[in-house]
C-alpha cells in the first residue's frame, strides 16, 4: 500500500514539472491539457431530462357568460304617511315594522273637533233646505196669479230668484258638510298600499300641524328594485364587443338578472331590467340601472345590499384555458404552447376576462393549440417537454 502511494506520487510530480518546462517553453495549450488531463477523474457531462407539463388542447365553444354588480335594493313605491289635518295625535294603532295592508289603520287623530263641525255643517244645511222649501212654494203660488195679471211680473221674478238664491245656498251647505265630513275621515290615518311600515315619527298626544305632519313610512316589498350602476368605460366597452360579434346580447335585449344575498344564497325569484338612466350621474360617471324582482315573502327589504348577476348574454366560439396556465410578464400576459416538435414556445397573449376558474383569451391561441397548465414555471424558450395526462402525478 505504501509502495503504490508513493508511486502515485511519483506521477504527480512528473506531470507538474512536464508542465513548468512546457510553461518555460511558451506552449499554453499544451499545458492546459497536461493540467485537464491530471485533473479530470473521467465523469461525463449531466443530461437535463425533457421537463414534464400537461396541457389543454385548445378548442372553441359558445359560452354563455355573465356578469356580476355590486347593487342595492329599493322599494318600488315608499310612502310617506303625512297628517292631512292639524290636531292631537291619540293613537299609533299599528306595530313599528309590521306589514299592513291597504286601507289597514295606522294613526287615530282626535275626532271631537271635527265632529263638532259636520254637525254644524248639518244644522246649516237643514236651515238652508228649509228655506229652499219655502221659496218653492212661494214661487208655485205666484206663478199662476202672475198669469192671471193678479201679480205683477216683477212679483213673479222676485220669487224666481229667491228660490234660485235658495236653491245655491243649499248646495253650498251641502259642499261644506262634504269639507268638514272629509276632515273627519282624515282624523282615521290608513295605509294607501300594502307594505312594511317605519318607525313612528310622532308620539301619541302630539298636536299635529304642518311642521311635524309626517308620521311614518309604508315601503312596497313586491316587487321590488334592485338598482346597480356601470361605470362610462365599461358601457363603452360593452358595446364595442358587441359592435365587434364578440359578445352577442339576448333577444330583444331581455337580460334575466339573479340576486346573491350577503351570505351567498340565491334569491329563487329571478328579475328582469326594467329601466335604464339614459344619461350619467354626473357625482360618479355611471349608469343606474334597475331590475324589478317579484319579493311576495318579503325576503329583499329596502337599502339592503346584495350582488346581482347578469344572464343572457353570449361569446360565440370562445377559447377558454385556465387560469393558471396564464402568467404575466414583463410585457404582458402570455403561455406557454407545445409545438410540433415536443418543444416550449412562449406565446402572447390578450386575455379577455374570467369565466369561473377559466381566462377568455382574446387574441394570441387558435384552435387546436396545446396549452401548458402544470410544469411552466421552469420552461425556457425551446426547450424539450414531455407531455403527461392531466392529473398524472410526476415520478418520484
Amino acid at each position: 500500500m505504501l509502495q503504490k502511494e508513493r508511486s502515485i506520487s511519483a506521477v504527480r510530480a512528473e506531470r507538474r514539472s512536464i508542465a513548468m518546462r512546457t510553461a518555460r517553453r511558451g506552449e499554453p495549450f499544451l499545458l492546459a491539457v497536461v493540467l485537464v488531463a491530471g485533473c479530470s477523474k473521467g465523469k461525463p457531462a449531466a443530461v437535463t431530462p425533457p421537463a414534464e407539463v400537461t396541457v389543454v388542447t385548445v378548442a372553441a365553444r359558445d359560452v354563455p357568460i355573465s356578469v356580476e354588480y355590486i347593487a342595492q335594493t329599493q322599494s318600488s313605491r315608499q310612502v310617506s304617511i303625512q297628517a292631512r289635518v292639524n290636531g292631537f295625535l291619540e293613537k299609533r294603532v299599528y306595530a313599528e315594522g309590521e306589514f299592513v295592508k291597504e286601507g289597514d289603520v295606522l294613526f287615530l287623530m282626535d275626532r271631537k273637533p271635527f265632529q263638532v263641525q259636520v254637525d254644524a255643517a248639518k244644522a246649516a244645511l237643514s236651515r238652508q233646505m228649509a228655506s229652499l222649501e219655502t221659496a218653492r212654494l212661494n214661487l208655485e203660488r205666484t206663478r199662476p196669479l202672475a198669469a192671471e195679471n193678479a201679480l205683477s211680473q216683477k212679483d213673479l221674478e222676485d220669487a224666481t230668484g229667491h228660490f234660485e238664491s235658495t236653491a245655491a245656498s243649499v248646495e253650498q251647505a251641502k259642499a261644506e258638510l262634504a269639507g268638514y265630513e272629509l276632515n273627519l275621515s282624515y282624523c282615521t290615518v290608513t295605509s294607501p298600499v300594502t307594505g312594511v311600515t317605519g318607525a313612528a315619527l310622532q308620539q301619541d298626544g302630539t298636536y299635529i300641524s304642518s311642521q311635524n305632519s309626517q308620521l311614518t313610512t309604508v315601503a312596497v316589498l313586491s316587487p321590488i328594485w334592485v338598482n346597480f350602476s356601470l361605470s362610462e368605460g365599461e358601457v363603452q366597452r360593452i358595446r364595442d364587443r358587441i359592435a365587434k360579434g364578440i359578445v352577442v346580447p339576448p333577444r330583444g335585449g331581455q337580460y334575466d338578472v339573479e340576486i346573491l344575498l350577503a351570505d351567498g344564497t340565491p334569491f329563487p325569484r329571478k328579475g328582469r331590467i326594467t329601466f335604464a338612466d339614459p344619461s350619467y350621474n354626473p357625482a360618479t360617471g355611471t349608469f343606474l340601472i334597475r331590475a324589478s324582482f317579484e319579493n311576495p315573502d318579503g325576503v329583499l327589504r329596502p337599502n339592503q345590499h346584495v350582488r346581482a348577476r347578469i344572464h343572457g348574454a353570449v361569446r360565440p366560439k370562445a377559447i377558454l384555458v385556465p387560469q393558471r396556465s396564464v402568467q404575466q410578464g414583463a410585457k404582458g400576459a402570455f403561455v406557454w404552447v407545445v409545438d410540433g416538435e415536443g418543444k416550449a414556445e412562449l406565446r402572447p397573449v390578450v386575455a379577455g376576462g374570467w369565466h369561473g376558474d377559466d381566462w377568455f383569451i382574446d387574441e394570441g391561441l387558435s384552435v387546436g393549440d396545446r396549452v401548458v397548465v402544470d410544469g411552466g414555471m421552469l420552461l425556457r424558450p425551446g426547450s424539450p417537454v414531455t407531455v403527461k395526462p392531466a392529473g398524472a402525478k410526476s415520478a418520484g
